[in-house]
This record gives C-alpha cells, sequence and structure tokens, in this order.
C-alpha cells in the first residue's frame, strides 16, 4: 500500500493521548516529560514514547538543560499541518457541495416524474 506525504502527521496527531500532550505544549509551553505526565492519566514512559512519534513528524522539538529534556511545539510545522487541514476542509466541502446538488437534482427529477 502506498503512503501519502503526511500519513505520518495524521497518523501521529490521531491519537487522543498523543494530540493531549500536544495541546499541553501549545497551551503551556516549554515542559519536561515530566511536567506533561502530571498533567495527563497516564505514565511517564507513555508521555515519553507520545512525544518521539511527535518529534519524528516535525511538530515538538526538544533541547537539553542541565540534566532535564525540555519540549516544545515547532510551530512552523504546525502552521503547515493547520494549513493542510484547512485546505483539506475546503476541498471535502466542495466535494459535498457537488453531491448535495446532485442529490437536491435527482430529488427534483423524481419529483416532476409523479
Amino acid at each position: 500500500m502506498r503512503t501519502e506525504p503526511g500519513d505520518e502527521l495524521w497518523s501521529a496527531i490521531a491519537e487522543p493521548s498523543r494530540r493531549r500532550v500536544l495541546d499541553l505544549l501549545v497551551a503551556g509551553g516549554e515542559a519536561s516529560a515530566s511536567e506533561l505526565a502530571e498533567q495527563v492519566p497516564f505514565s511517564r514512559q507513555a508521555v515519553s514514547k507520545h512525544l518521539v512519534v511527535l518529534e519524528e513528524v516535525g511538530l515538538v522539538g526538544r533541547r537539553k538543560q542541565g540534566r532535564e529534556v525540555l519540549y516544545r511545539v515547532e510551530t512552523v510545522r504546525l502552521d503547515q499541518a493547520t494549513r493542510v487541514m484547512t485546505d483539506l476542509a475546503r476541498r471535502w466541502d466542495q466535494r459535498l457541495d457537488v453531491i448535495k446538488s446532485l442529490a437536491e437534482a435527482a430529488h427534483a427529477e423524481a419529483r416532476e416524474k409523479r
């Protein structure tokens, strides 16, 4: 099966726990995995695994501060993802408008035949 560009991104943000971690970073700025784990109902190890996936798709970056690793949202990548999602939503709206027009025309034609 062929994967489309960006499939990894959608897969990463499709998982609700990962979105929660990303939301916390968006809202609070930099944080360690331990700080994030204090705000979610799953373990620090799970938070770390989610951060790795988010980092692999470019949504999260990290830096070391002493012995601690701090994570942050990569705003450029998040902006790119937002633009792609907006464009996708626009294209689906166009498709749904065409389907609606076809359905209305078929309904009107069926009424005329009665």
